[in-house]
């Protein structure tokens, strides 16, 4: 009978282990950082500054060299976590699977409390940003956005590995971040909440009471006296107030690109399309001639392709 595996929540690593290199695959998910930090924003950083204090170094080593070599085949959500396939050193690819502990109702209701208490979360968080101090505001409720404690993270392989996390889940992690990337909005959903849900929950809770928004209707509605008064200069009204010269623009890069698309989705008239994907070189055309970007290196063809 075949021994079976132990499933376990981040237990040292302590085991020597019998190197076998991988099967080199052309088919998996190469990471976009071949070298130096893997993430592009703030949010996938943490979740990697989480992994490093949860995760045995060795490990996250040999994981990172399977991201960068495209040995993770898939990574997909399913059933409230997220599914990948990793290529190791059998023909079989391994089945990772990933979740972190839902927050039960009573801590999202603190959180999404706090979040209504400033006018700035719901703005950024309906444009599809994330908020630079999201972190701040579930501290602040008493939970945390990330991964926190062992507990709040679980993993498994289909490997023989006995240790966990073993190299094919630390690969996962790392994919997993340059996905945090493209869709900060997945942390969400991993702790059990939607973008929609939350957006929702802080638009009744800034509405305030049923009660309250019937008085207010219910109260008269004083016209307007009059127009306000014109410029006691009507020449002057088209007079710039300083030369264009001498105006200053500023101009910078979201946090998330395209926010407004994201913010919308895709038209129904797409079928099968993402306007997101036909739409990217555009808009980051459009950014780099804006904040004077260089453009992007020229292969000896003479193009960037």
């Amino acid at each position: 009978m075949p021994r079976r595996k132990r499933k376990t929540i981040y237990e040292p690593y302590s085991q020597p282990e019998h190197y076998h290199p991988p099967i080199r695959t052309a088919k998996g998910i190469k990471a976009r950082s071949q070298h130096g930090d893997f993430a592009r924003n703030w949010w996938a950083e943490r979740w990697i500054k989480a992994m490093e204090e949860l995760v045995d170094p060795r490990r996250l080593g040999r994981g990172k060299n399977y991201a960068r070599q495209g040995q993770v085949l898939s990574i997909d959500e399913r059933n409230g976590g997220v599914e990948a396939r990793v290529q190791g050193s059998v023909p079989k690819p391994y089945r990772v699977v990933l979740k972190v502990r839902w927050l039960d109702n009573a801590a999202w209701d603190k959180v999404i409390d706090v979040l209504s208490s400033e006018a700035l979360f719901a703005a950024q968080l309906l444009a599809g940003e994330m908020p630079e101090r999201i972190q701040d505001a579930f501290a602040a409720a008493g939970t945390s956005l990330f991964p926190a404690v062992k507990g709040d993270l679980y993993t498994d392989c289909s490997c023989p590995d006995w240790a966990n996390p073993c190299k094919h889940v630390a690969a996962t992690h790392f994919i997993l971040a340059e996905r945090f990337d493209e869709d900060p909005f997945l942390l969400f959903r991993l702790r059990g909440r939607t973008q929609e849900q939350i957006v929702t929950a802080m638009r009744l809770r800034r509405g305030g009471p049923a009660e309250a928004v019937a008085e207010e209707e219910d109260e008269p509605v004083v016209a307007p006296s009059g127009p306000e008064p014109l410029d006691p200069n009507p020449e002057a009204f088209w007079a710039m107030p300083k030369p264009l010269e001498d105006m200053e623009v500023s101009v910078k890069a979201p946090l998330v690109e395209m926010p407004a698309l994201r913010r919308l989705g895709d038209p129904i008239f797409l079928e099968g399309d993402s306007l997101l994907k036909m739409m990217t070189p555009v808009y980051q055309e459009v950014r780099r001639q804006l904040l004077s970007e260089p453009p992007p290196e020229e292969n000896g063809n003479g193009n960037g392709k």
